[in-house]
């Protein structure tokens, strides 16, 4: 399934509707996960899962999306997040050394789905 009319990429504006779960962690914890490349969905995981279960049909498809993209892309829509909103989780989750913290807490969420 790859809806060729829909919209395949990721934007700034899906990822400020999903802001407070970018926020959910303090800056300094978020931090701390990253650099300990710790499983953070774990952590959350009711919360997440509580999230999960009520999205809407294209919130799902966004999330599918957002779950496919290469997280070098990720990282740069996080990055723009931060320039735009200055909250400082966004920066953390843009700084290229946590790539591999990022890829491991996505696959922790697709296992949820």
């Amino acid at each position: 399934m790859n809806g060729d009319e829909m919209s395949d990429k990721i934007t700034y504006g899906d990822v400020r509707e999903y802001e407070n779960l970018f926020i959910m962690a303090p800056s300094f914890l978020l931090e701390r996960f990253a650099k300990r490349n710790s499983n953070i969905v774990s952590k959350f995981k009711s919360q997440i899962q509580s999230h999960l279960n009520n999205l809407t049909d294209d919130q799902r498809n966004k999330l599918d999306i957002i779950l496919a993209t290469p997280t070098g892309e990720l990282q740069a829509i996080m990055n723009e997040a931060y320039m735009k909103t200055n909250i400082k989780q966004y920066k953390i989750l843009a700084n290229p050394k946590y790539g591999k913290f990022i890829e491991n807490n996505l696959d922790e969420i697709r296992k949820l789905i």
